[in-house]
């Protein structure tokens, strides 16, 4: 959990601003919900791995003999019993029970846009927070492959005007995953661990995607299948995202109603792109992501500056059913904020119309609130200074908080002469 200083929190405020007008923009339709959820939602088997990394909330009123009952209890029944809500580790969730509780008011499809912070007992790392931003859209109620299209279209665009131009989307499909993890031979109690092993792939490699499906105890048949299949021979060039693509990159056989919704996000995607460009769509078979309550597709925003993923999402059928009582279509995309907001070049224009007044200290108030106002008034950003004995530590701590000009007053002075900082 962290502090940000005056440029920061500007930089920041300046990046979520940029994406709220473009979501906005694509037709979504911004909400907020509470931080804390009650305990048992949080922790209904929904959030995966992030429901063990949440912050929970004692029940008030509890007293000594209630929670030493509680100590002699197992560990989760015994959380369970003091604790009664939490802190909300994603806005998905919320989602969900925000839509059942509301939804007679909202409109068929519902597009939303939830901008805020969420909370996970994270161990702290370089990119890794306890606190951080999340920026989700998310359409409840179109099953089709618009839906997943109107995503990646409204999230690239949203890339684009950041100034990170070049992004692209990776995308698969759960029910792709288990139809191959069939497909190869592996029983239905291996397939969780062998979707967390080749989700390594990209690090370790087949070979060492093998060895590891091996010494986890994976049926021999089915690794050896899988193996064979990771180490066919590929074409040297690869069709551009479509049906042709998807069917190469699987074994044969493959689902016609996922192949077909696949390609159909992007059929729908170029569709939205300028004529000629190419599709920013790959389609990875391999791709997993780790939430429990992905149902179809899954997708991930990628950059060639980076080589970590700046968003991700997916599709997430079954979730709303389990507040509402009868399943809704859903499918969801975050962009990842805090690893996108250090990515983003600084804004010139706006720095530049900034300026900080360094007046001497006998300079009238009335004349200062006046100076200042003058040029409030011309749109530009100001900062009044007493003027001290160390002036290039006064400006340095300016230029740091963003400002790229200053002038001196003195009492009476006409018109203070601009220049610039450093």
């Amino acid at each position: 959990m962290r502090d940000f200083l005056p440029a920061d929190k500007a930089r920041r405020e300046r990046v979520l601003a940029v994406i709220r007008e473009r979501y906005r923009a694509h037709g979504f339709d911004e909400i907020e919900t509470p931080v804390m959820e009650e305990y048992g939602r949080l922790h209904a088997g929904i959030g995966g791995d992030n429901e063990k990394l949440a912050y929970n909330v004692l029940r008030r009123g509890l007293d000594a003999d209630a929670i030493r009952a509680a100590a002699d209890e197992p560990a989760a029944l015994a959380v369970g019993r003091l604790a009664d809500l939490g802190l909300r580790y994603d806005l998905t969730v919320p989602l969900a029970r925000f839509y059942a509780t509301h939804r007679a008011e909202l409109p068929t499809v519902f597009r939303s846009i939830q901008i805020a912070p969420v909370w996970r007992a994270e161990r702290p790392q370089k990119g890794r927070y306890r606190q951080f931003v999340q920026c989700d859209i998310d359409i409840i109620g179109d099953a089709s492959a618009r839906a997943e299209a109107e995503l990646a279209v409204a999230t690239l665009d949203t890339l684009d005007a950041l100034g990170l131009a070049g992004g692209s989307i990776r995308i698969n499909d759960r029910r792709v995953l288990d139809w191959m993890l069939e497909t190869f031979g592996f029983a239905p109690e291996q397939r969780s661990g062998v979707l967390i092993t080749i989700d390594k792939l990209d690090k370790i490699g087949p070979a060492g995607v093998a060895a590891e499906l091996r010494e986890r105890g994976a049926d021999t048949a089915a690794v050896d299948a899988f193996e064979a299949f990771l180490l066919r021979p590929q074409a040297l060039q690869t069709p551009p995202y479509g049906e042709q693509q998807i069917r190469g990159a699987l074994p044969d056989g493959a689902p016609d109603d996922v192949v077909a919704h696949l390609a159909g996000i992007g059929t729908a995607v170029a569709a939205a792109r300028p004529a000629g460009e190419a599709i920013p769509l790959v389609f990875d078979p391999f791709l997993v992501r780790g939430m429990g309550y992905y149902t179809g597709t899954i997708l991930e925003l990628a950059h060639p500056s980076v080589s970590y993923s700046l968003g991700g999402g997916g599709r997430y059928d079954g979730m709303i059913g389990r507040f509402l009582g009868q399943d809704v279509p859903a499918v969801g995309f975050s962009i990842g904020f805090e690893r996108i907001v250090d990515l983003v070049a600084p804004e010139e224009d706006a720095a530049a119309r900034s300026v900080v007044l360094v007046h001497d200290k006998d300079v009238p108030v009335a004349e200062l609130a006046a100076l200042k106002a003058r040029f409030v008034a011309e749109g530009i950003r100001v900062r009044l200074e007493t003027r001290t004995k160390n002036l290039k530590a006064l400006l340095e701590r300016a230029a740091a908080d963003g400002y790229t000009r200053f002038a001196t007053v003195a009492a009476g002075q006409d018109e203070p002469e601009l220049k610039p900082l450093g």
